[in-house]
């Protein structure tokens, strides 16, 4: 029996064997119309990167607050998401908690030419002067992420039964959001409120995300219909991987907007912290959302564009 989220090795796919492809296609569609979640290995990306990104990262979320509020924005923005910036609950209407959570925010800058489109999505990072080597690791990081989520979802046409570029040819100047999340200890945050999470239960909102994070007693968590909340799967050399909302509605609802959420600081581990790297993969402004006819799809949502809808999600999310 296939787990409801398996872990797959992207190293035959990439080596274009036909038969292994297409059995690791299948692999693909099962599970991302139960969960919306996979993980993958054979992804090439150092974890030794991913250790330096972390140390440089908690270098600057352990300065004083007042240091960092030099960089804070709001949710959509580049910079520093404090405490109480986002609650992720409230994208699916839900009125929680602020999470308990701290974000570093970076996105793609690199221009059009498009004045308009530009000041809107490819506008400069804003790089924190008190830890500035964490520039040169994060950018070198965003480069592989890239290449990484255009082979994913080259992997995704493929398990639709589509050319493998159906996505990757909306792909040519995407967007893309980068978060460092840091979860601080219950020592330092507190008594969690009730009904409040490191991070709300939500769905993603663009094509796929991908996700190197670490395991904990207050992390992650996945529903399904049939199962509901459930623990992920962790293994220290997966990334892992769910698609969001644009991805859902390009599909028909074939496959599920993975649902999620972190859980909060656990009693049982008062020190416990955590911390996230999460790139969220989008595609060109401007591009036609529109789902896949039956007998693929399932639902035949109204076609959106796929940045007007991305940004009202955005915006849903932010607190004050």
């Amino acid at each position: 029996m296939t787990p409801r989220i398996p872990t797959l090795d992207l190293r035959p796919w990439l080596a274009g064997d036909p038969a292994v492809r297409a059995d690791l296609a299948a692999t693909v569609d099962r599970a991302l119309q139960s969960a919306g979640f996979l993980l993958v290995t054979g992804h090439g990306i150092d974890p030794q990167a991913r250790t330096r990104i972390r140390e440089a990262a908690r270098a600057f979320f352990r300065l004083p607050d007042e240091a960092k509020a030099a960089y804070a924005v709001k949710v959509g923005e580049r910079g520093w998401l404090g405490p109480g910036a986002e609650a992720n609950g409230y994208a699916e209407g839900t009125e929680t908690p602020p999470d308990l959570k701290e974000s570093l925010s970076f996105a793609a800058e690199e221009p059009t030419g498009d004045k308009a489109v530009d000041a809107e999505w490819f506008k400069p990072n804003t790089w924190p002067a008190e830890v500035p080597y964490l520039q040169s690791l994060v950018e070198s990081y965003l480069r592989q992420m890239r290449t990484l989520s255009d082979q994913l979802l080259e992997l995704l046409g493929a398990a639709l039964g589509e050319p493998d570029d159906f996505f990757t040819r909306h792909t040519g100047h995407p967007t893309w959001g980068f978060n460092i999340n840091w979860y601080p200890a219950r020592e330092v945050v507190g008594e969690p409120q009730d009904g409040q999470f490191r991070i709300g239960p939500h769905t993603d909102f663009g094509t796929v995300t991908v996700l190197d994070r670490q395991d904990g007693k207050g992390g992650l968590q996945v529903f399904t219909d049939d199962g509901g909340w459930q623990d992920a799967p962790y293994d220290p050399a997966a990334l892992t991987v769910n698609i969001g909302d644009l991805m859902a509605r390009w599909t028909g609802d074939r496959w599920r907007s993975g649902r999620h959420r972190v859980l909060p600081p656990p009693a049982a581990a008062p020190s416990e912290e955590l911390m996230s790297l999460v790139y969220f993969y989008e595609c060109d402004p401007g591009t036609r959302v529109e789902s896949l006819p039956a007998p693929t799809g399932r639902v035949p949502y109204e076609p959106v564009d796929s940045h007007t809808y991305l940004r009202a999600k955005l915006d849903a999310i932010g607190v004050g």
